[in-house]
C-alpha cells in the first residue's frame, strides 16, 4: 500500500463526497419545490375561477423557489455543521457516543492489559502516537472501530466480546485492521460521511415533526402543512437512503484493503480469519451492536454491526466467508460454534511468545535496557524508507514488541501512568551536567511538586542511557497516558516542560523534536486547535520552507561545508520544484529551531504529493554520506510526524 496514494485517494473521495452532497441537496430542493407548487395550485383551485374552466399551473415561482432553496440549504447545512462540530473532538467523541469506556493506560485487568499491549506494539511499529483505547462494556458481540480526524486524535474502540473472546493473535489481527484505517485516511472520510448524512436526515426529522403536529386534523387549512411534512419526510429518507448507499460502497471497498493490510502487517492470516470465524460462530450475536447509534457508525466497524439490510447494496461489509476466503480459499463456510462465557472472571495472563533474536537496530539490548552504542550505525538505503510509511512490516512489529519489553520496568510503568508520564518527559529534558540538573530539579519541585521531582530524578539514569532511537517510542507510548491528564494537570505539564526546555537559554535539537511531537498531538485534545486543511497544491510557494528543512538536515550530517552542500544538492532534485523556485542552501543561523518550526507548520498544510517529495528529498539528504545517524533519523521522523506521515522505526534485516 502506497501511503501517499491512499491519502490522495481519501482526499479525492472527500471531494466526490462534497459533489454528491451538493447534488443531493439540489435534487431535494427540486422535489420539494415541485411538490409545493402542486400543493399550492391544488389549494388555490378551490377559491379561483379559471378562463374557460381550465386550471393553469405555473411551474415557476421565484419566491417559492428561493424560499425552498434557502430553507433546505439552511436545514441541511446547519444539521451537518452541528454534527461535524459534535465530532470535532475526534475519535473520543465517537467512542463516547457509542458508550465506550476509556481504559486507563496503567490498568492491571488482564484482558485490558492484553488489549493495550497489542495497541502499544502497533503504535510503536507504525510510528504513530499511542491512541486512546475504549471498550464498550455492554456489547457482547465481536467488533471494533477506529475513529478520529488524524492519528493525533485517534481512538481504538472494541466491544467487550472482542476483548474477552479473541486470542492475542486474533486481537492483533483486528487491531492491525483498525490501524490500517487509521493510516490510510479512512477515519476523516468516515466522520465527514456521518456529518453529511445527519444533515440530510434533518429534513426527515422536520417532516416527522410537522406530521405529528397536524395529527388529529386541524381543518382544511392544516392539510397542506401535513402534506408538506409528508414530502419532507419522504424526501429526507430518500436522501438518507442514497447517503447510506455511498456510505456502504465506501466501507465495503475499504474493508478488503484493511484486511489485507492487517495480514501484511502481522504476517499471520490466522489472526484475522480466526476473529472472523468467531464472529460467525457466535450466531445472531456475531458482530452486532445494540447501541442506538450503531447504524450511524455502521460503516466504521470491523464487522457488520447492524441487522442485514434487505438490499445488498446497503451492506456496509462484505460477507464473512468472502473475507475469509481471501486468505483461506478452501474455507467451506462452516463456522465453529463459539460459546460466550459471561461469568466476568478475569482471564489468566497470556504467556509471552518466545522472542526471536533481536534484528539489527540502532543500538543493542544490554541489561534489559536499550543503551546507546554497541553497534555501528546501519546503512539504510533511501528506497526502503518511503515504502514503509503507513506500511509497517512484521519486522517492525517484532522490533516494537522487543523494544517495549526491553525498557526498564520503571520506565515502562511511568509511560502508562498519566502523572508519571509527565516525569518521564521531564527526565528526557534534564541536563547531563550535574550542576545544571540540580538547578532544574529544584525548579521542577517548585512547579510540579516534590513527588514529580523525585520520580523524575529516579527515571533520569535509565532515560539518559537510552539510545536516541528509543526516545520516540517512549514519547509515543507516554502520549497515551498524557492524554488522560486533566486540563489543569496538562496546563502545569506544558508550562513546566517549556520552562525546562528553555532553562539553559537554548533549545537543543532533541528538545525541539520532543516539544514538537508532544504538544502538537496533545494541544489538539486539550486546546481544541483548528483542524488543518490543505492550502498548498504546488511546491513553489513552499520553496523557502523546504530550503530550511533540507538545509537543517544537511547541517546535521556534517560540519564540513563541502559535505553539507553535497548533501543538500543530493536531495534537492527530489522535491521536483520548478526551475524558478527559490530553493537554496541556507546558512546554519537561518535554519534554527524557530525557522524549522515555522516551516513545518506551513508544510503540514501541503498536498500529499508535496509531502512525499519533501520526505524523499530529506531521505536523500541524510543518506548522501551512505549512513543515517540517529540524530538524522530522529529529526527525519519528527518531520514526518509533523506532516501527518507516520514513519516506522528504521529497522534493517
Amino acid at each position: 500500500m502506497d501511503f501517499f496514494e491512499q491519502q490522495a485517494k481519501a482526499h479525492r473521495k472527500t471531494k466526490w463526497l462534497v459533489i454528491y452532497f451538493v447534488m443531493a441537496v439540489a435534487a431535494m430542493i427540486a422535489v420539494i419545490y415541485l411538490a409545493l407548487i402542486l400543493i399550492f395550485a391544488g389549494a388555490q383551485g378551490h377559491h379561483r375561477y379559471y378562463y374557460e374552466g381550465q386550471q393553469s399551473v405555473s411551474f415557476w415561482d421565484s419566491r417559492i423557489f428561493f424560499g425552498v432553496s434557502f430553507a433546505v440549504i439552511a436545514i441541511v447545512g446547519i444539521g451537518s455543521a452541528y454534527k461535524t462540530a459534535a465530532l470535532a473532538a475526534g475519535g473520543s467523541a465517537v467512542s463516547e457516543m457509542m458508550g465506550g469506556r476509556l481504559i486507563a493506560t496503567n490498568t492491571t485487568n488482564p484482558d485490558e492489559r492484553k488489549l493495550l499491549d497489542v495497541v502499544e506494539e502497533m503504535a510503536i511499529a507504525s510510528g504513530v502516537p499511542m491512541p486512546q483505547v475504549y471498550v464498550m462494556d455492554s456489547e457482547n458481540g465481536i467488533n471494533a472501530f477506529a475513529a478520529g480526524h488524524k492519528p493525533a486524535d485517534a481512538t481504538i474502540t472494541v466491544t467487550r466480546g472482542c476483548m474477552k473472546l479473541l486470542s492475542r493473535d486474533e486481537l492483533q489481527g483486528v487491531i492491525g485492521h483498525e490501524f490500517s484505517h487509521l493510516l490510510n485516511g479512512d477515519m476523516r472520510l468516515n466522520l465527514r460521511l456521518m456529518g453529511t448524512i445527519f444533515g440530510i436526515l434533518c429534513l426527515a426529522i422536520i417532516g416527522r415533526i410537522l406530521l405529528q403536529t397536524m395529527r388529529g386534523g386541524r381543518g382544511k387549512n392544516g392539510a397542506p402543512i401535513a402534506i408538506v411534512g409528508l414530502v419532507l419526510l419522504i424526501v429526507g429518507y430518500i436522501g438518507v437512503f442514497f447517503g447510506r448507499l455511498i456510505q456502504a460502497a465506501v466501507s465495503r471497498q475499504r474493508e478488503f484493503l484493511a484486511d489485507s493490510s492487517s495480514v501484511q502487517f502481522t504476517r499471520n492470516p490466522a489472526g484475522i480469519t480466526g476473529a472472523l470465524k468467531k464472529i460467525g460462530g457466535l450466531g445472531p450475536m456475531g458482530s452486532r451492536l445494540d447501541h442506538a447509534h450503531a447504524e450511524e457508525v455502521s460503516h466504521m466497524f470491523f464487522g457488520n454491526g447492524i441487522s442485514e439490510p434487505f438490499i445488498g447494496l446497503l451492506e456496509t461489509h462484505p460477507p464473512l466467508a468472502d473475507r475469509i476466503r481471501i486468505f483461506e480459499p478452501a474455507f467451506d463456510g462452516n463456522f465453529p460454534v463459539v460459546n460466550y462465557d459471561d461469568d466476568d472472571r478475569e482471564t489468566p495472563p497470556i504467556p509471552r511468545r518466545k522472542q526471536a533474536p533481536m534484528p539489527n537496530l540502532f543500538g543493542t539490548v544490554v541489561g534489559g535496557a536499550i543503551l546507546a552504542g554497541g553497534a555501528e550505525p546501519p546503512v539504510i538505503k533511501p528506497h526502503i524508507v518511503l515504502p514503509a510509511l503507513g506500511n509497517p512490516t512484521p519486522l517492525h512489529l517484532k522490533y516494537a514488541e522487543q523494544l517495549r519489553d526491553s525498557l526498564p520496568d520503571d520506565v515502562r510503568a511511568a509511560a502508562r501512568d498519566p502523572l508519571d508520564a509527565t516525569a518521564l518527559i521531564y527526565a528526557m529534558l534534564l541536563s547531563c551536567d550535574d550542576t545544571q540538573r540540580a538547578q532544574q530539579l529544584a525548579g521542577l519541585e517548585q512547579r510540579a511538586g516534590s513527588a514529580i521531582r523525585q520520580k523524575t530524578a529516579a527515571l533520569f539514569p535509565d532515560v539518559s542511557k537510552a539510545a536516541a532511537h528509543a526516545h520516540l517510542p517512549m514519547i509515543n507510548l507516554a502520549l497515551g497516558a498524557l492524554g488522560q491528564l486533566t486540563a489543569a494537570q496538562y496546563d502545569t505539564f506544558s508550562k513546566t516542560a517549556d520552562w525546562l526546555i528553555n532553562s539553559d537559554g537554548k533549545v537543543e535539537l532533541f528538545e525541539f523534536v520532543l516539544q514538537k511531537i508532544v504538544f502538537r498531538h496533545l494541544d489538539s485534545q486539550f486546546i481544541k486547535a483548528q483542524k488543518p486543511v490543505i492550502q498548498y497544491y504546488s511546491v513553489k510557494p513552499l520553496a523557502s520552507d523546504c530550503s530550511v528543512i533540507l538545509s537543517a538536515l544537511a547541517d546535521i550530517s556534517s560540519n564540513d561545508a563541502g559535505e553539507v552542500k553535497k548533501a543538500f544538492d543530493t536531495g534537492a532534485p527530489y522535491l521536483r520544484a520548478p526551475d524558478d523556485s527559490d530553493l537554496q542552501l541556507l546558512p546554519r543561523e537561518q535554519c534554527g529551531v524557530n525557522q524549522i518550526d515555522a516551516s513545518l507548520n506551513r508544510l503540514a498544510l501541503a498536498a500529499p504529493v508535496i509531502k512525499k517529495n519533501l520526505l524523499e528529498a530529506c531521505v536523500h539528504v541524510i543518506d548522501a554520506d551512505g549512513v543515517i545517524l540517529e540524530t538524522e533519523a530522529e529529526l527525519l521522523r519528527a518531520v514526518a510526524d509533523t506532516l501527518d506521515c507516520p514513519m516506522p522505526p528504521f529497522v534493517t534485516n
